[in-house]
């Protein structure tokens, strides 16, 4: 690794882990949320500088085509979280739900989540991948109990445990995978590093790979929220502050079925192991279907929406494991596409349960003519998660029907009732929301919708025009993972 290269993995890393022990010892608020932010645009600078370095490799750390979009797009979606952060926890503190005292704790966990999946996503080390998903877990652990409610401890708990079980099964499918190479590689960071046992994939045990791989599949599939994994995610995005519903459903999900297909590009490069694209397909397809019916049940808005984000992992798993080049673009398309959505809605879903006191649907009635700005932001959003063109979403869905009715027509009447069920319940719901008489105890307060808006403008270009590089960096991907 030169130096040149060496200096943007190190600042990716440096820079939230110095924003801990900073943010650990501000106790004013102001104060707090200006250096988060600030902390946060300098993460996002040290991922463009890492771009720009090119890709590298050590026995540690990988930087190549995968994972730099996703650190990038982490830094993005963790820069906005934070200026969107700014206004939300300072709203909560002033009607009380947050306590002074918990302001620190916030902020530096919100750093350590976010150097954590930036350190899980540079890791070439697979045992150093799962400790950075394991820090972002109980950094996100304790930012949803922040509120010190009953049901925010019951939630938190809930996570914990099941996050603790999953990530322990995760720990036990790495050592089976540290144990096949060593048959062959020797010992040591040798044996643990991705890019040597992905070129010896052919020649390591296939049994132990396989076993690995189901281990994996559940710890993994635990974090990514798949069917019937889930449990713990609707309590969490319900009972935590909105910015860490925000950055669970627009990028830990993601850093957890990254860890996943990278172990799925193991598997394919040893053709006696057992194949992980029907049980992707499988846990895709069950997940859309649930997560999808689901969501016509959910009285409260953030559950809602923590349900729509099952239903699109569910979606991003079925195109992964359907594979191929239009499938896997798809699919990455997909994931970053809902990463900028769902976390536009959730800053505005944020502002719209402040100004109306209630997160629960039957309390949110008539936003266009109480607050229009705020009710064109969320509708924005919700018709573009909705799959409607001529957003991002509706390009990526459109490719995974059009992959599969090519080769999988069966499977493809699935997926389509899937998303049909999905946009019925999303379109039923927001005409609740935007129609009605609104309440007179609504707040009249305006809520800041700037990073509400860049996000949405993102998702549009995207749908109208991808610019030539960003389709031939997806077109690389789709390649590498088979």
């Amino acid at each position: 690794m030169t130096p040149l290269v060496a200096t943007p993995v190190v600042a990716v890393i440096a820079v939230p882990a110095a924003a801990v022990v900073v943010l650990a010892m501000v106790s004013n608020y102001r104060l707090g949320a200006i250096l988060n932010v600030a902390f946060s645009a300098l993460s996002l600078a040290a991922a463009v500088w890492l771009l720009m370095a090119g890709p590298f490799v050590t026995e540690l750390f990988l930087v190549d085509d995968f994972n730099i979009f996703l650190i990038l797009l982490n830094g993005f979606v963790g820069c906005t979280t934070a200026i969107f952060s700014a206004t939300y926890i300072g709203h909560e503190l002033e009607v009380g739900r947050l306590k002074p005292a918990f302001l620190r704790l916030y902020h530096a966990m919100y750093q350590a989540m976010m150097g954590a999946m930036a350190l899980a996503l540079m890791s070439n080390n697979i045992g150093l991948m799962w400790v950075g998903i394991e820090v972002a877990t109980i950094s996100t652990v304790m930012m949803v109990g922040i509120y010190r409610t009953p049901q925010a401890l019951e939630a938190a708990w809930k996570y914990f445990i099941l996050g603790s079980v999953g990530i322990a099964l995760a720990f036990l499918g790495t050592i089976f995978v540290y144990v096949a190479a060593e048959q062959q590689l020797g010992g040591g960071l040798t044996s643990m590093a991705w890019t040597n046992l992905k070129a010896s994939a052919a020649t390591l045990d296939a049994g132990l790979l396989s076993l690995a791989f189901v281990f994996l599949l559940i710890g993994y599939g635990t974090k990514a929220g798949l069917v019937p994994l889930h449990a713990w995610l609707p309590d969490a995005h319900a009972e935590g502050p909105t910015p860490v519903s925000a950055v669970l459903s627009g990028l830990l999900l993601n850093v957890a079925l990254y860890a996943l297909l990278r172990f799925k590009i193991l598997l394919g490069g040893n053709p006696a192991t057992i194949p992980g694209g029907p049980v992707l397909i499988a846990l895709g397809l069950i997940s859309l279907l649930f997560a999808a019916l689901m969501l016509y049940r959910r009285s409260d808005i953030k559950r809602f929406f923590a349900y729509s984000s099952i239903e699109h992992m569910g979606i991003v798993a079925f195109a992964f494991g359907m594979g191929g080049p239009l499938a896997n673009f798809a699919g990455l398309l997909h994931m970053t596409m809902h990463s900028l959505t769902k976390s536009a809605i959730f800053f505005a879903v944020g502002h719209v349960a402040q100004v109306t006191h209630s997160q629960r649907f039957a309390d949110i009635r008539g936003l266009s003519s109480s607050h229009p700005g705020l009710a064109v932001a969320l509708a924005l959003g919700v018709l573009a998660i909705a799959g409607l063109p001529p957003f991002g979403v509706f390009v990526s869905e459109f490719l995974v029907v059009t992959s599969t009715f090519s080769r999988q027509p069966l499977l493809a009447v699935p997926f389509a009732l899937g998303l049909l069920l999905g946009f019925g319940a999303l379109i039923w719901r927001l005409q609740d929301v935007l129609f009605g008489r609104p309440e007179a105890s609504y707040a009249r307060r305006e809520a800041s919708l700037l990073p509400v808006y860049i996000h949405m403008i993102l998702v549009l270009i995207a749908g109208l025009w991808l610019p030539d590089p960003v389709r031939r960096w997806f077109e690389t991907v789709a390649a590498q993972l088979g």
